[in-house]
């Protein structure tokens, strides 16, 4: 399989919000095999819908206050287990994302401000030679 995708850019109801984000050329890449969606925030335990998180010094913390690294770390380790298993070599996911942004972030004071950096996902995919590309898509109910 040549490319893994953020699971909301395939039309799956797992973002923070319990919303999906589909994007018709990741669909058709889903449709014709080439793509396997994956979550790595459900991944990791986390329910849907959950309270949304940021990155902030290292740490995922969500909207709370709570230190949700480690399931986010979970999450990416499970993501990163099928990636290799499927042989993904290019990835497509949602941008700005905490877990899945690639360049561009929240600054982690939920304010909406952005800032140059990586979601956990995005970066480990980087790290590990795949091919990241960052796509914006609007919320859908």
């Amino acid at each position: 399989m040549e490319y893994v995708v953020s699971a909301c850019l395939a039309g799956c109801h797992c973002r923070y919000d319990g919303k999906t984000t589909p994007d018709e050329h990741v669909l058709e890449l889903v449709r014709q095999g080439r793509a396997l969606p994956l979550c790595p925030e459900q991944l990791g335990g986390l329910p849907t819908p959950r309270s949304p998180f940021e990155l902030l010094q290292g740490c995922a913390l969500d909207r709370d206050g709570n230190d949700i690294t480690p399931a986010m770390l979970h999450g990416v380790d499970e993501a990163m287990h099928l990636v290799r298993l499927a042989g993904c070599t290019r990835a497509i996911l949602k941008s700005r994302s905490p877990s899945c942004g690639f360049g561009i972030i929240y600054d982690g004071t939920f304010s909406g401000i952005q800032v140059a950096g990586n979601g956990l996902f995005a970066d480990r995919l980087h790290r590990e030679g795949v091919v990241v590309e960052s796509l914006d898509a609007s919320p859908v109910d």
